[in-house]
């Protein structure tokens, strides 16, 4: 098939460029930077430079490469990320002002399909068991996050909605491998390894974790594969904070980490250290499972953490 993918470049563009060549398909790669062009045909896949948030840039590209699916996988996250609500501005605006552009253009190209990354980790912090599709959203959320759960979800009504396209939306869990915020030189792993990463109160919020492999496994399969809707893409453990801090900081030799109780951590890190630390809920893998046929390499982030590290 023609498969464009935007953001191919990316933590997960990148091997999933690869995966999809290795296929057979005929890949058109995004980068908003020319100097990626390289990168991109490397992998045996044709560029495209595009800025997500310019509607005519997108529209040219997309329209150039004719796709019969496209994947978004566009976010602006490898930046660091001090100011948390300042680190998901650009990415907002491309979940929501970007995925508009891109869902027209697709439609005018005549795309049969869009696949989208979206995120697991923005339920309500209530009720007990994971949480599967149909959860609650969280909404009412404190800033910053309220805003990022409103663009998700803006972008995800945009996927499904559009007329004449099969929307799929993919939440990931937290990324972890080669390459992100956890993997070796990413920034949580260098604050774990610091000491500087705390357990907020009793570290219960659950980690919807999951490896940057089965992501791409999971996208590549939603490709062609299952209905229309959201699906869940996580590993098959949850992960309390309480739990999987202590358990890298001894996998890298570091010092157990530190105990911040919920008001220091709002008032030092921000509501977001308190949303994930204590309330975040366990997301279920399911509906991935059953109807896209998701298979985990790393179904626990023990064994994905430790091998990731050794």
């Amino acid at each position: 098939m023609r498969i464009f993918v935007a953001g191919g470049t990316g933590v997960v563009g990148r091997p999933l460029v690869e995966a999809l060549v290795e296929l057979g398909h005929e890949v058109t790669a995004s980068t908003h930077r020319s100097e990626n062009f390289s990168v991109v045909e490397a992998l045996g896949a044709r560029p495209a430079l595009m800025n997500g948030l310019d509607d005519a840039e997108v529209r040219q590209a997309i329209l150039g490469a004719e796709p019969e699916v496209v994947v978004n996988q566009i976010t602006a996250l490898s930046a660091p990320s001090r100011d948390y609500g300042k680190w998901l501005e650009v990415t907002n605006r491309l979940r929501s002002e970007g995925t508009r552009s891109l869902m027209a253009a697709a439609r005018e190209a005549g795309t049969r399909r869009v696949v989208a990354q979206s995120a697991s980790f923005m339920t309500q912090p209530v009720g007990s068991g994971p949480t599967d599709e149909s959860a609650p959203l969280y909404l009412e959320a404190p800033e910053p996050i309220r805003s990022h759960v409103q663009a998700n979800v803006a972008a995800e009504a945009l996927v499904l909605g559009t007329p004449g396209i099969d929307g799929v939306v993919l939440r990931y869990g937290f990324l972890y491998g080669p390459g992100t915020a956890i993997g070796p030189g990413g920034e949580w792993a260098t604050g774990v390894g610091s000491g500087d990463l705390p357990i907020v109160g009793e570290g219960a919020g659950r980690y919807p974790f999951v490896h940057v492999r089965d992501a791409v496994s999971a996208t590549v399969q939603a490709v062609d594969r299952g209905s229309p809707g959201i699906y869940n893409v996580v590993g098959d453990e949850p992960a309390p904070q309480a739990e999987w801090l202590p358990y890298l900081a001894e996998i890298l030799d570091a010092p157990p980490p530190r105990r911040m109780s919920e008001e220091e951590a709002e008032e030092q890190i921000g509501v977001q250290a308190v949303y994930y630390g204590t309330q975040l809920r366990a997301a279920s893998n399911a509906r991935a499972k059953a109807e896209l046929g998701l298979s985990l390499a790393y179904p626990s982030w023990r064994e994905g953490f430790r091998e990731l590290f050794s």
